[in-house]
């Protein structure tokens, strides 16, 4: 069950919503983008595996470096930039639910009622989207984590789906493999790298997973297995599929698409992407929903902990759900998606994340210095923190010297 929720929340963040914004960057070096930004994710992902077997406790990034900083003014600091992450990722996925419903609400009527109704409008279906959400949210972890497992499976017939039906493109490989190995000039690799930190956003979700460490039996096994299994399987995902994407429709195509995935399946298809459309509404917002969640259990843990006041640690009777915390989150995350779109909401994200990632890998490194040997806990050799420190910082230099030169 664990493994599904991180799935939900890495598959729905992205690959959905973001494949059109990587290959519109990119080209044909789409895939390579993805593994840059999944190595970039995965050499953190076995930190947050130590980290969460070391110490199995909701408000995960708050309680890890205050074990490796020791100073709560930093520790909050960190608590309260993970829950921004996941307020902006999840704003990031109601406006990317947006274009998907238009689509299906398109083939059901007509692009021109679409274009004149105004319960259609994307204010109006940002708004009730991310209410119905909070509401789920604050129903229960139970019932959110099931819906999310069971939104996931969807998601990932999705995926196996716009593979399948474009199997002959992904033949094409073995005559064109040669397009997709990037030249040495530096605006090829710049279009990659910029590429690759949208991309990336399409890894955020493993750090999620431990914010409901309370919640998984037996964590200190467990939650860093599952961390492990969310990750690898969804960079296989992702490659397949930006693969297939690039080798099936012209990159510059799909990255003006609001709707990418429905655009892959009509032309492998020559169908109307009833299917693929409903799958991706149910992705997109399976990943939002999972981001409200994780959010809303960061702020009640750091205050749990006396870090941020007392009334965000209240919780619901009978439901026993974070209510005031939950709620915060419902207009923070209006608050960032109403007027911000897709592509900056997302780099928003990305950035924040990689923050949190020096922090964390910094703090692991403290922590293995200090106490080496952790009893039960997964334990994994010095250089995975040292690598993860020194990729996400040089990640986020990139990124910085990119919009300098913009």
């Amino acid at each position: 069950m664990t493994v599904f929720y991180g799935l939900g929340t890495i598959l729905g963040a992205g690959i959905y919503s973001l494949i059109g914004e990587v290959a519109g960057s990119a080209g044909l070096f789409a895939p390579l983008a993805f593994v840059i930004a999944a190595l970039i994710a995965a050499v953190t992902g076995l930190s947050y595996a130590e980290l969460s077997s070391r110490y199995p406790k909701s408000a995960g990034e708050a309680v890890y470096v205050q074990q490796g900083m020791g100073w709560p003014p930093l520790s909050t600091a960190v608590g309260l930039l993970i829950a921004f992450a996941g307020i902006v990722s999840a704003a990031t996925l109601a406006n990317g639910f947006v274009g998907y419903l238009q689509q299906v609400m398109a083939l059901l009527i007509s692009p021109r009622f679409v274009d004149e109704a105004w319960y259609l409008d994307r204010l109006f279906i940002i708004t009730v989207v991310i209410l119905l959400l909070g509401t789920l949210a604050m129903w229960g972890i139970r019932e959110s984590v099931m819906a999310a497992s069971l939104m996931t499976l969807v998601e990932i017939g999705g995926l196996l789906l716009i593979i399948g039906v474009n199997g002959e493109a992904l033949a094409s490989l073995e005559v064109r493999w040669r397009e997709f190995i990037p030249p040495p000039e530096l605006a090829a690799w710049h279009g990659i790298m910029v590429a690759a930190f949208v991309a990336f956003f399409a890894f955020i979700g493993f750090e999620d997973m431990v914010n409901i460490a309370e919640e998984v039996r037996r964590p200190r096994r467990n939650l860093p297995l599952a961390i492990i299994l969310a990750v690898v399987i969804s960079t296989v995902l992702y490659f397949l599929v930006a693969l297939t994407a690039v080798l099936a429709h012209p990159p510059e195509e799909l990255g003006t698409s609001p709707a990418p995935m429905a655009v892959l399946y009509a032309q492998a298809t020559g169908r109307a992407p009833w299917l693929i459309s409903f799958i991706s509404l149910f992705a997109v917002i399976n990943g939002a929903l999972i981001q409200m969640i994780m959010s809303a259990r960061v702020l009640y843990g750091v205050s749990r902990q006396g870090w941020l006041p007392a009334v965000l640690s209240q919780v619901h009777p009978v439901r026993r759900t974070p209510v005031v915390a939950t709620a915060l989150v419902i207009l923070l995350v209006l608050a960032f998606a109403l007027p911000l779109g897709l592509r900056t909401l997302a780099d928003t994200t990305s950035f924040s994340i990689l923050i949190v990632y020096i922090f964390i890998n910094l703090s692991l490194i403290r922590i293995k210095r200090r106490e080496p040997e952790a009893g039960e806990a997964r334990v994994f050799p010095l250089w995975v923190p040292v690598l993860g420190l020194l990729s996400s910082a040089i990640f986020v230099v990139v990124k910085l010297l990119t919009l300098l030169t913009a």
